[in-house]
């Protein structure tokens, strides 16, 4: 039997084994050695490495969200301008700081939505902020009336995904593991 020390450090998550695997190198012959081991059948490692991937689809949703919200926000620094021309006129000060503060807020529940304590909290926070940028999709789609078909189409079509990313960030909170 292996050491119970190196089991709890190895089987914590299937995150950990699949980083395991791959430092090992990725291939069938990682998964023996890795289930030598922990000395675990070597079929169990390849469920969680080869075959079935390392986040079980209860992870996956939380995680989707993490990533929507961190690449966005992470936009809002790279291409400001493009958010900058979407600020609603009548909040006060400049758009460039309402893009910033923006992109800010979205690292932020990207954050506390990948992590499972901070889950539930962010990611009611992600829906009421989805609720909160979408007078920016509106304006950008009145804005943008006299643009091309695609770029008018794009616009137009922002305004009811809204919704399913407000329901998404909802049904993420209501599974998370965090509680407050």
């Amino acid at each position: 039997m292996a050491d119970p020390a190196l089991m709890r450090q190895w089987t914590g998550t299937r995150a950990t084994v699949m980083g395991r695997w791959w430092a090992l190198g990725g291939s069938s012959e990682a998964v023996e050695h890795l289930a030598l081991e922990l000395d675990l059948p070597s079929s169990r490692i390849a469920r969680h490495t080869i075959r079935g991937g390392s986040v079980p689809r209860s992870q996956r949703s939380p995680l989707l969200l993490a990533g929507l919200l961190a690449t966005a926000g992470v936009s809002h620094f790279v291409a400001p301008r493009t958010f900058d021309a979407i600020v609603p006129r009548a909040l006060p000060g400049t758009p460039r700081t309402w893009t910033y503060v923006s992109g800010a807020a979205e690292l932020a529940l990207a954050a506390g939505v990948a992590l499972p304590r901070t889950r539930r909290v962010a990611a009611l926070a992600a829906a009421g902020f989805f609720v909160g940028v979408f007078p920016a999709n509106v304006k950008m789609a009145v804005d943008w009336r006299g643009k091309p078909a695609a770029q008018r189409a794009g616009a137009i079509g922002r305004l009811p995904l809204q919704v399913p990313l407000v329901l998404w960030a909802r049904s993420v909170a209501n599974n998370g593991e965090g509680r407050s």
